[in-house]
């Protein structure tokens, strides 16, 4: 039992454990579909390239790592189909990394995945919480003392 004076985090642990088993579904459901070969740092990857691609320098700085990292990354996700590099359209010296069909594809069937397990959720808990609870984790990301608190570094795991 805790006292009064006992720090009380659980709530932290809690969100992190929810995030975690919500991408450890989404990624055994993609397996299932045919997508076994993508990790959850590529899907901050392709939310980066989804409006208009990116350089790999953006991409860099969008997943908080190295250029060469990030170019480890975009040479794995080419690989398997899921991006290609093609030229800048305003820097002749420079590469656009771009999402290919099959890229958007899984981002269809991530999209698929994500509205199904919100779906349970609302299930479990009601509509009248989910929307509470959308609303309360906003007014804490934007509590935030980051410069931006939309503005994040996925956990690339």
């Amino acid at each position: 039992m805790q006292d009064a004076k006992s720090p009380n985090y659980e709530l932290t642990l809690l969100f992190s454990m929810a995030f975690r088993t919500a991408i450890d579904e989404l990624h055994a459901e993609l397996e299932q579909r045919g997508f076994g070969d993508v990790r959850p740092s590529h899907g901050f990857v392709f939310q980066r390239l989804a409006a208009q691609g990116a350089t790999g320098i953006e991409l860099a700085q969008h997943m908080g790592i190295t250029k060469q990292a990030a170019s480890l990354t975009v040479d794995y996700l080419e690989q398997h189909g899921y991006v290609k590099r093609e030229p800048h359209p305003t820097d002749r010296r420079g590469k656009l990394i771009v999402l290919t069909a099959h890229g958007w594809e899984c981002i269809r069937e991530t999209e698929s995945i994500f509205t199904a397990i919100e779906s349970r959720w609302r299930d479990l808990l009601g509509e009248e919480t989910m929307e509470k609870m959308r609303l309360d984790l906003r007014r804490i990301i934007q509590s935030s003392k980051a410069a931006n608190p939309y503005s994040f570094r996925p956990p690339v795991w």
